[in-house]
């Protein structure tokens, strides 16, 4: 519903900030990566937002990249996380450091996250493990142009892995279009 906000900052209280876009003050909570890297006070700036319908509140959360908010909305997809859980993951690590861990199945690195028990890493680590790789924009070896970086990630958007994406990738011509390029190699896929 409310996918971006552009205003000014006119409060910042950690988590939370006010940007006041045309006289209307929107309350953001946003994770720790993203309110050290905010503006001063009275500058313009942008947020990604993701938009939370409850049944008590309306909740907005920003971010300041791509990465994170998509990293967010794979962490609230997980049953018994939520929000405030998915923030608090973004502001104890990166998303690089969060994917890089998942990759390694570090648990121990997530449970160093405040409110992040055993369990709760371990569910984390099977939930996402190769889900932030596509969102983090990781591209095997051999990938040389944008267009082939960009059917890689198609394909392991649907659900392929990504040494099936790597290896119809190799059967297509160096110089393919990114929607020809998919429509190829679904049909070597399939």
């Amino acid at each position: 519903m409310i996918g971006r906000l552009t205003g000014v900052l006119a409060e910042k209280s950690p988590p939370q900030v006010v940007l006041d876009v045309h006289g209307v003050g929107y309350e953001v909570d946003v994770p720790m990566s993203t309110f050290y890297n905010l503006p001063a006070l009275g500058e313009k700036v942008t947020l990604l937002t993701h938009f939370v319908v409850r049944e008590d509140a309306q909740l907005l959360y920003g971010f300041l990249t791509g990465e994170e908010r998509a990293t967010f909305r794979e962490v609230v997809k997980i049953s018994g996380i939520g929000p405030r859980t998915a923030l608090s993951i973004l502001s104890g690590m990166s998303v690089s450091d969060l994917a890089g861990a998942v990759s390694r199945q570090e648990g121990a690195r997530l449970q160093k996250v405040p409110g992040i028990g055993k369990k709760t890493a371990e569910r984390l680590l099977l939930e996402l493990k190769g889900k932030l790789g596509a969102d983090l924009g990781a591209v095997p070896a051999g990938v040389n142009s944008e267009a082939q970086a960009d059917i890689v990630q198609a394909l392991m958007a649907l659900g392929y892995s990504e040494k099936d994406a790597a290896a119809a990738l190799k059967k297509l011509p160096p110089d393919v279009g990114v929607s020809d390029g998919i429509k190829q190699a679904l049909k070597l896929m399939g």
